[in-house]
């Protein structure tokens, strides 16, 4: 727009309804959130973006499209942006994901993420699984010194499933019976003295399961420390790893002034009273779920909705923190 274009515009202003005052403000912040999330995504792709279908990095500029960058492999032949394998491919109203990531941030529930952004439900539970799908596979891949785990158990729930082979209970109810039984589903949360934390939905507390996910996260350098539970006793035997059980029944928390699980059973505290106010999370999410306990745990006030939204598209497997402003 030309400058004496846009002065007449704007000396229009005061002409404007209040409602239509509000309507120019809203629009107008759509679109700098639009242009900071084009300018994360776009640098998500770095500086030598690669053909996700053949991995071939000699590429031509192919246009654009809703205001991405588009390529054309030389390899292949096919096109892609910086969004094309990731798990936002093909949704809509880029507009509002940073505003979305910030109702994420703030743990709002589906309902009121989809009111804060002007969005339908449906849309918000899509965008809400579609977000996290990355941070729930960014796991430790190792872990180092003294590692606690120890399992906790959350209420299974068919929340959102037609048809079910139970009778209905409201959300976030109890169990039909006291104590551990099917309707309980375990999970593991494995974490060492440097905040590295992770966690697997198990089928049942057992050696086998427990060894299965321990096994490529411990190595034989690592001190293990978890309760008195005969089934971690037989994995660390098994794979020849340090181990220091605490023998909670008898009232021993700690062992040497060091060896304990208060880690680890402080992350199910701050775990469970955080996955509470989703009234009951349906297992089909948990996992989901869990990932993005981990990262607002991991990293708390020092991340912004930029930064999560980079982290729903990056390729590298690990969280990474970006400045975008």
């Amino acid at each position: 727009m030309k400058s004496v274009d846009f002065k007449e515009w704007l000396s229009g202003m005061d002409r404007l309804s209040r409602g239509q005052r509000e309507a120019v403000i809203a629009e107008m912040a759509g679109q700098v959130e639009l242009e900071l999330g084009v300018k994360v995504i776009e640098a998500s792709v770095g500086d030598t973006p690669s053909c996700p279908h053949c991995q071939s990095q000699k590429l031509h500029r192919w246009g654009h499209d809703s205001g991405l960058q588009r390529y054309r492999c030389c390899g292949c032949a096919r096109t892609f942006n910086a969004l094309t394998d990731t798990p936002l491919a093909r949704l809509h109203y880029r507009e509002k994901w940073i505003k979305y990531q910030q109702a994420m941030l703030d743990g709002l529930s589906i309902r009121d993420a989809a009111k804060a952004c002007g969005i339908a439900k449906n849309t918000s539970l899509q965008w809400r699984h579609r977000f996290l799908r990355t941070a729930a596979a960014q796991k430790p891949a190792k872990m180092t010194g003294i590692v606690e785990a120890d399992e906790t158990f959350f209420l299974e729930s068919k929340k959102g499933q037609r048809n079910i082979d139970r009778k209905a209970r409201k959300r976030g109810g109890t169990a039909s019976k006291r104590g551990l039984s099917a309707e309980q589903i375990p999970v593991l949360v494995v974490r060492d003295r440097h905040g590295e934390t992770a966690d697997f939905i198990l089928g049942k507390v057992d050696a086998e399961q427990v060894k299965q996910v321990l096994k490529p996260l411990l190595n034989q350098d690592t001190l293990l420390c978890t309760d008195g539970a005969l089934v971690y006793k037989a994995v660390a035997k098994q794979e020849h790893i340090t181990h220091r059980p605490v023998n909670l029944a008898a009232g021993k928390r700690v062992i040497g002034g060091v060896y304990h699980v208060q880690n680890v059973n402080a992350y199910h505290s701050r775990l469970k009273k955080w996955m509470g106010k989703f009234n009951g999370v349906a297992t089909h999410y948990l996992a989901n779920y869990l990932g993005w306990h981990r990262m607002k745990d991991r990293f708390g006030e020092n991340t912004s909705p930029a930064d999560w939204l980079a982290n729903a598209i990056n390729r590298t497997g690990q969280f990474q923190q970006r400045c975008a402003t």
